[in-house]
């Protein structure tokens, strides 16, 4: 009997360390590495470039002389070198727009700079820009629209394999790809028909040739079109969505797009693309947006758990003019002078639960990728509370979930301590995701509580911090 007795308590100490032990589960749809990184990236350059940069039109008509593609100073290292001081993690390129033109010498068209003038036919702007995006440091990226008014077998059966060795080319001959952005626009080719894309042709060459490119579209699947062109994602901003019965041009309600769906199967996390200028192609009648318009559409992207894709498109030069250079530059220094300090530095935190100590509230606080807090096992609630060294004045909240564990938190209220020693709430909001930027009335406090009244699954916060816009 004693035996037995002794086998049953070291059974029951191994269950308990078990227990003890045991880590958070992902909850739901959770992003592969991939999809990881390019959420951290943040902030992106799209650069729409050619034919209409000399014509003036946003969409061409696939007639163009090629001859009219004749930029003088290209420098693709000039786009890279703005970009990066402009905090910018990659450059998107209209490889090919909807008229057709091929900014390589692609063997699937006769519409290319092959044909052009430009360097007497010699010239490839992907290989200049992907290897100055190497030399650089920055990541390539490629738009390559599936809608083409030049194609003379566009709205064909044979079209979607020339289209698909149109990927091939583009996929294949320029090293990594960090996303392979569609359009999902579709009108008439050259002879009047419209195309039945063969989506699962288009995303599977893509697959088989640059596995780890993020690939967007209305519906993804690597990531979703915001909805908009504003670059403005929902107050509520779900990574997950639905997307079956739906494919690029074809999508779901654009309130669908802009807010994501709460539990939705797959992680399809959302881009909001928005142009320095009025239009997408350089003009010189126009001009870009303020620092404040730029600054407000960085909060309402990436401050809304969305990337934030800015077209700054280069001029018949073939350089990034320098009056958006200029305002980049400008762009760039305000968000360092928000960003650059925390006020939550010295502060210290408490949790009304934990996972256990390793999840305890001080790895949202100690800015450390690899630490997080997570709620006790089975709270879908929580309250954290900052206490800072001393009153500070604050305007803007920044919240991050862990998102590897999923998104979770489906509604929070942030609460400051008044002079008076009673709570006063100062924002009411709904999802956190990657990245959550909260402007609240100007605060002077010691205290702040983040209270999460809703989540799916346990609450996680990855990042906590405090800064101050003189802008608002």
């Amino acid at each position: 009997m004693k035996k037995y007795g002794l086998f049953a308590t070291i059974a029951l100490a191994l269950t308990f360390c078990a227990c003890r032990n045991e880590e958070p589960q992902p909850y739901g749809a959770v992003p592969t590495e991939a999809q990881m990184e390019w959420q951290r990236m943040e902030t992106n350059m799209f650069c729409h470039f050619g034919p209409n940069t000399f014509t003036g039109e946003e969409w061409g008509n696939g007639g163009e002389d090629e001859d009219l593609f004749y930029p003088t100073e290209m420098d693709c290292r000039q786009w890279v070198a703005v970009a990066k001081a402009a905090g910018m993690k990659g450059i998107i390129i209209t490889a090919k727009h909807h008229d057709g033109f091929c900014l390589w010498p692609s063997n699937e068209s006769n519409h290319t700079v092959r044909e052009s003038r430009w360097q007497r036919g010699s010239g490839d702007v992907l290989r200049d820009l992907s290897e100055a995006c190497r030399e650089g440091g920055l990541k390539f990226g490629v738009y390559v629209s599936p809608w083409d008014r030049n194609a003379p077998n566009y709205g064909t059966a044979e079209y979607n394999q020339t289209f698909a060795r149109t990927l091939q080319e583009v996929l294949g001959g320029y090293g990594e790809v960090f996303e392979q952005w569609f359009d999902g626009a579709n009108g008439e080719g050259p002879n009047g028909r419209k195309q039945e894309y063969d989506w699962a042709l288009f995303n599977r060459t893509v697959g088989e040739l640059q596995p780890q490119a993020v690939v967007f579209s209305d519906v993804g699947p690597g990531c979703r079109w915001i909805g908009n062109e504003q670059g403005e994602a929902g107050r509520t901003c779900w990574s997950t969505l639905n997307p079956e019965g739906y494919e690029p041009g074809r999508g779901p309600a654009e309130k669908t797009l802009n807010e994501g769906e709460e539990g939705g199967k797959c992680w399809i996390p959302g881009e909001a693309d928005v142009s320095i200028r009025k239009g997408w192609f350089y003009k010189e009648s126009e001009h870009p947006k303020s620092v404040a318009e730029l600054t407000d559409i960085y909060l309402k992207s990436v401050g809304r758990n969305a990337v934030m894709l800015l077209n700054v498109p280069p001029d018949t030069r073939g350089l990034i003019a320098a009056e958006d250079s200029t305002r980049l530059m400008e762009w760039r220094a305000t968000l360092d002078k928000i960003f650059g300090h925390d006020l939550c530095e010295g502060a210290t935190a408490k949790a009304d639960s934990r996972w256990g100590k390793k999840y305890d509230i001080a790895g949202a606080l100690d800015g450390d990728k690899s630490t997080c807090w997570v709620a006790k096992k089975g709270r879908k609630e929580g309250s954290v509370t900052i206490t800072l060294p001393e009153e500070r004045r604050f305007n803007l909240i920044m919240l991050q979930e862990e998102i590897g564990l999923g998104q979770r938190v489906a509604e929070f209220t942030i609460e400051a301590e008044g002079k008076d020693g009673r709570w006063h709430e100062i924002a009411k909001e709904t999802t956190i995701g990657y990245k959550r930027i909260v402007p609240v009335p100007d605060t002077e406090s010691r205290r702040i509580r983040i209270r999460i009244t809703r989540s799916l699954a346990e609450p996680t916060l990855k990042g906590i911090g405090l800064f101050w816009y003189d802008q608002f």
